[in-house]
């Protein structure tokens, strides 16, 4: 219940302060903070039609938003800030149904700030002092990073490769980023060197295989008790194994095709479970769905049929989501970066793509290592790999961006080109 509650609660926040929150189920919920703002939810549980009481979303939705709106805001105007008026928003929300508790909720801008509130049980309000009223929204894209900074997200595959810059991006860009791979060891030590860096809570890991249904189900109710809900879901995890139609076994097919296509179908059928739960109290806060593709997705590979295949079927996806979940505010769009050839999948010594291409004799003359690689920069118009700045920044284009939805953008270094 806390999993469905958390996120209606925090679209709530998003939606009054439109500003990011974090919100955290409280450990002990029998100690009733002075400030808590109250809600009754007996409203939302309805009767089907066998008679069975159940909780309904959308009316719980409706009683949150009026009970929220009936919350006195406005604290006098502040000479200090030329007679501004100063909102204030409760840091503490208490769910009922009658006289059972559901859940006690705490809130703050940031995790860390929010932790604290729960652990002190500080629930003074939160305050904010609201712009002029001829304040014009600025066009540009100066301090483009910041259209993630206080934001939650999710990397799949995140541990290492395309997945591993991403977190480390998105987390020195100010995101909470939560670190889903199924090699848990290389999750924690990299959120252990982000939180390091940072100098505060910017990664959590979290053990995640994207084939599995429940372990999907299990990362997003994750997310939910630990942040609230989600802002941006990066769909990175992928596998590549290459081979010839003529020899390749269907078991190898079947792996990439898993790995690549239907994982990508499981995380976004799961995340947006959860994003949607934030839009019904939230109706105007946007986010967004990225799937990590690749330029093969774009113009087929020779003898790597399946990860091609994969890939170009992701982009399909990727089409036919962002209009189904456009009604819910949330972006869905691909990106389709060339090559990374720093990255393990290239370069690892044992089964990386250098390997792997030179063993099936897919570079005609090359002997080593060295003759690939040379010889995939080389197709390249900028003459080199696609680098981890590269991806971020096609990131922060596309979250920014709030009039597309649904496109697959290429970051290739010239060497594929939409039409």
């Amino acid at each position: 219940m806390i999993t469905v509650l958390a996120p209606l609660v925090r679209g709530l926040c998003l939606n009054a302060a439109n500003a990011p929150r974090f919100v955290l189920a409280a450990v002990d919920k029998t100690a009733v903070p002075k400030n808590a703002l109250t809600i009754d939810l007996e409203s939302a549980y309805r009767k089907d039609d066998t008679g069975t009481m159940s909780f309904n979303e959308t009316a719980a939705a409706k009683a949150l938003s009026e009970a929220y709106a009936a919350w006195e805001f406005e604290i006098s105007p502040s000479a200090a800030d030329q007679g501004r008026p100063v909102k204030k928003h409760p840091s503490a929300i208490l769910l009922k149904r009658g006289g059972e508790t559901l859940g006690l909720f705490w809130i703050d801008r940031d995790i860390d700030a929010a932790r604290k509130r729960r652990e002190t049980a500080d629930d003074s309000f939160i305050e904010e002092t609201l712009p002029p009223a001829d304040t014009v929204k600025k066009l540009g894209s100066a301090g483009r990073s910041d259209v993630v900074k206080n934001r939650v997200a999710v990397v799949t595959g995140g541990a290492q490769g395309f997945g591993e810059q991403i977190s480390l991006g998105l987390a020195s860009s100010g995101a909470l980023v939560f670190i889903a791979d199924l090699n848990l060891n290389g999750a924690e030590a990299l959120a252990k060197k982000i939180n390091a860096a940072q100098g505060r809570t910017a990664a959590i890991a979290v053990k995640a295989d994207v084939t599995s249904e429940e372990s999907a189900e299990a990362l997003f109710a994750a997310i939910a008790r630990e942040a609230g809900g989600l802002d941006l879901c990066v769909s990175n995890a992928g596998v590549l194994q290459a081979g010839s139609v003529l020899e390749q076994e269907l078991k190898s097919f079947k792996f990439t095709t898993d790995v690549n296509y239907t994982g990508y179908f499981i995380v976004t059928k799961f995340a947006s479970r959860l994003l949607r739960l934030q839009y019904l109290t939230s109706p105007v806060w946007k986010t967004d769905i990225i799937q990590i593709n690749s330029k093969s997705g774009l113009e087929g590979s020779n003898k790597n049929g399946a990860y091609a295949g994969s890939k170009f079927g992701s982009v399909g996806l990727t089409a036919s989501f962002a209009l189904e979940l456009i009604d819910y505010n949330i972006k869905v769009n691909s990106i389709c970066p060339g090559n990374f050839f720093d990255g393990p999948l290239w370069s690892d010594p044992e089964k990386g793509l250098f390997v792997q291409y030179l063993q099936a004799g897919k570079v005609a003359g090359a002997r080593t290592i060295a003759d690939v690689k040379a010889y995939y920069e080389g197709r390249v118009p900028m003459k080199r790999g696609c680098e981890g700045p590269d991806v971020m920044r096609a990131i922060y284009y596309i979250v920014e961006q709030e009039y597309e939805t649904g496109q697959a953008v290429p970051v290739t270094g010239g060497q594929v080109m939409l039409h």
